[in-house]
């Protein structure tokens, strides 16, 4: 039925330029789509393409294209894309199709001077070859959100990092010389030696990428980031999930079609001129920042120590990485760059994935669907012995203790497996009647003996 819903939208007077291939299994397996709207907006703004790639769980990658530059103002989040593509397979012979694709649609590539690509853009010489004279740099959007991402999971202090992260909004945001310069030294400093290869911290000081952002001003370079933010996470709330590659498509075009509708398709909103003043900075990003405190406040406070320490680490993911995938009125579906889970919030929060499963905590999972609701951990959702002050916690929660405040060893992770193993025998020896129990008990007798030696007093 999706598929046939694709093949419908090549009808009519008005319809988009639509190319599409399917597999042997009868699926979409190769797309390619412009919208009218799209088609002029690149006709109008051709000189700067900004490329962004989405994977999904089924190994897909969607390729976005957006107009970018100094004529592109306000930009709007959404009716700034010009074409999405969606290769066979991302290798040589599959971007070589796609961009060609592109290049039939739109004649006017030719005038394409600059191209805008993310760090992991492993096929550059393949866009070189398709565009040969147009430049093609690394985006400051893509570059940010490289670092942002390494610095959470820096093995460094919090307050560190919290200075990293604060630091790089403001130098991305007012990319002068000085204050790249600024950074990369604070980085030079603050981050091992060893550490800092993985940073490529050559980027801060490659004016080429920063120049064709510096024409921004600070306000302008917030609504860019900002606008840009959202549109990725648009695009990777439709198309990085678990659906067959025609019905995430269709979702995502008919969200679209829906948003830039309400925005106003009017060509002349792109290049309006327009001094962009965002709220302090962003009322979206500062709401988020104070829903995201209070919850990691609410673990402090409800938390006994080690809990809390394990779940900020989950939130931590959550916060560098969030995807709402949907929701019922009992579940939610969640997916954070993994496999999917089912989250039941009410009550004691369960999630069917490991942690939840294993320790009785809010995971990254429970926690996502807080932050997206802006509420906080609520006591009843935390079992009794994980609360503080418990007055009989379990040996778990000391023993969990002095694992979190250890550092990693050898001989620790042959520890941990022992640990697990003697209490998952204990239940078992608890839990059963008294003749499986002597069974039990004399098949482990046999096991140690043979294994060490009857000589030796062995206890089981």
């Amino acid at each position: 039925m999706a598929l046939s819903a694709l093949k419908e939208l090549q009808a009519g007077d008005h319809a988009p330029l639509l190319v599409f291939e399917v597999g042997r299994n009868s699926q979409l397996a190769s797309l390619s789509y412009q919208s009218p709207f799209m088609r002029r907006i690149f006709m109008r703004f051709p000189e700067v393409l900004f490329i962004h790639r989405t994977p999904n769980p089924r190994g897909k990658i969607l390729y976005t294209f957006l107009v970018d530059g100094p004529g592109v103002q306000p930009e709007c989040s959404l009716t700034r894309i010009v074409y999405f593509s969606v290769p066979v397979k991302e290798n040589v012979e599959g971007l070589v199709q796609l961009f060609q694709t592109f290049k039939k649609f739109n004649p006017e590539w030719e005038r394409t001077c600059t191209i805008l690509v993310d760090p992991y853009f492993s096929l550059l010489p393949v866009l070189a070859m398709e565009f040969p004279s147009a430049e093609i740099l690394l985006s400051a959007f893509h570059v940010s959100k490289f670092l942002q991402g390494k610095f959470y999971r820096l093995a460094v202090e919090q307050s560190v990092k919290k200075l990293l992260l604060t630091n790089l909004q403001h130098t991305v945001c007012s990319a002068t010389a000085s204050n790249l310069k600024k950074m990369h030294t604070l980085l030079s400093d603050s981050v091992p030696q060893d550490l800092q290869p993985d940073l490529h911290l050559s980027w801060l000081l490659d004016d080429r990428i920063w120049l064709a952002h510096r024409w921004r001003s600070k306000a302008e370079s917030i609504c860019y980031f900002r606008d840009l933010e959202i549109t990725t996470r648009v695009i990777s709330q439709f198309f990085g999930i678990e659906l067959s590659l025609e019905r995430s498509i269709l979702s995502l075009l008919e969200y679209l079609k829906q948003n830039t509708d309400k925005e106003g398709t009017s060509n002349s909103d792109l290049n309006t001129p327009a001094n962009c003043t965002p709220p302090e900075p962003s009322a979206e990003i500062t709401k988020l920042q104070e829903v995201e405190a209070c919850i990691q406040h609410s673990l402090q406070t409800i938390c006994a120590e080690p809990a809390a320490q394990l779940c900020l680490v989950e939130f931590a993911v959550v916060q560098r990485s969030i995807q709402l995938i949907g929701s019922s009125t009992d579940k939610v579906n969640v997916q954070i760059l993994e496999d999917m889970h089912e989250v039941h919030p009410q009550g004691p929060g369960s999630c069917t994935c490991h942690f939840s499963q294993t320790f009785g905590l809010p995971c990254r999972h429970i926690l996502t669907v807080l932050s997206s609701q802006q509420q906080v951990l609520q006591p009843e959702m935390l079992p009794e012995q994980w609360k503080l002050g418990c007055r009989t916690p379990p040996r778990s929660v000391a023993s969990l203790a002095s694992i979190l405040g250890s550092r990693w060893n050898v001989a620790l992770d042959k520890e941990l497996l022992v640990a697990f193993l003697t209490g998952e025998v204990r239940r078992l020896l608890l839990q059963c009647s008294r003749e499986e129990f002597e069974r039990r008990y004399n098949t482990l007798r046999e096991l140690a003996d043979s294994w060490i030696g009857p000589y030796f007093q062995v206890q089981v």
